[in-house]
């Protein structure tokens, strides 16, 4: 049985201009031990979906208006919200984007990382703060005696990346979020953190939803993707497949922008035209009005998404014909 299984979940926010429906039935699974990378470009519902399955969309204006989020065997949408206060931090942790404006900057690391164990494991002050020393020198801070009374300003954005994953783990959760965990990072720090949540979901068994928009950073670390766009899944299946054998109109244009180097070099490629109003959502499939392969059907039903073979799931009317 999967860890973490969503159906059809839907989450709309409801402003001055209307109902915007950020995640549009969206269904995935994600095993113990295994990655699920979730891509996507800016506002196409990767981080309302992990909001959504902590149940931590701000409502108003969000709200969640469909669908099921069973983990280890329980739905989370029928959790009151004290039982949710024992889940998040202790059965799922999140490492949100921005670790500056994630970590609070008048109280020590120590004292952030240790909350979550004397909250969840019921330890003591002193032993709180062994385990969360414990916590840095599994996440590779040199000096954590040192380390654990500082203040999140005087250490680097890379280190304070690291201390949000200790605080992720200290209790060591069975699911981990991790929403852009290596955004404003440069490209060696980006590798170590890469690095290290690879070696530790070895060591302690974490199951991890990656959320990103770096389709290096899916071929790196995930064993099966989703790919996102305008609140749907477009396109799911195993890391390996996708990247051998897109066959969304979107996934290859996300594949066809990556630069290149060397021999097989060419000009950049990009998607012509923009996102559509989430107000304001085109008839039929949500891509077309940006696709060269668009059709007459695809502007007037939306179509679903189906298995192609082997698990490769695609919503397409084209997919057969882009896949040959």
């Amino acid at each position: 049985m999967a860890l973490l299984e969503v159906s059809d979940l839907r989450t709309s926010f409801t402003t001055v201009d209307g109902v915007m429906p950020a995640v549009d039935g969206v269904s995935f699974s994600l095993d113990t031990g295994k990655t699920l990378g979730i891509v996507g470009e800016s506002g196409c519902g990767k981080s309302v979906t992990s909001l959504s399955i902590m149940r931590l969309v701000p409502n108003p204006p969000g709200k969640i208006t469909h669908g099921t989020i069973m983990f280890d065997g329980h739905d989370l949408l029928k959790k009151s919200e004290v039982e949710m206060r024992k889940v998040r931090g202790n059965e799922i942790a999140m490492i949100f984007q921005e670790p500056m404006t994630s970590l609070n900057p008048v109280f020590t690391i120590g004292q952030q990382i240790g909350e979550a164990i004397t909250l969840h494991q019921k330890l003591s002050s002193r032993e709180a703060l062994a385990k969360s020393i414990e916590m840095l020198k599994l996440v590779g801070i040199p000096s954590p005696e040192k380390r654990v009374k500082e203040y999140p300003h005087q250490m680097s954005g890379g280190m304070r990346q690291r201390v949000m994953i200790a605080m992720a783990l200290s209790c060591h959760p069975k699911l981990l979020i991790a929403d852009e965990p290596t955004t404003a990072l440069d490209v060696t720090i980006q590798a170590q953190i890469l690095e290290l949540m690879n070696d530790l979901q070895d060591r302690l068994g974490t199951a991890i939803m990656l959320i990103t928009h770096d389709l290096g950073v899916v071929a790196e670390t995930a064993d099966d993707v989703a790919v996102m766009y305008a609140g749907k899944i477009v396109e799911q299946c195993e890391a390996d497949e996708l990247f051998k054998s897109p066959c969304h109109p979107y996934t290859i244009g996300l594949m066809n922008s990556i630069p290149k180097i060397g021999s097989g070099a060419r000009r950049l490629q990009v998607i012509d035209g923009v996102v559509p109003n989430p107000y304001q959502m085109p008839k039929g499939c949500r891509f077309h009005p940006r696709c060269d392969w668009a059709q007459d059907a695809c502007r007037e039903s939306q179509p679903e998404l189906v298995d192609i073979g082997g698990g490769h799931l695609v919503r397409c009317w084209r997919a057969g014909e882009v896949l040959a």
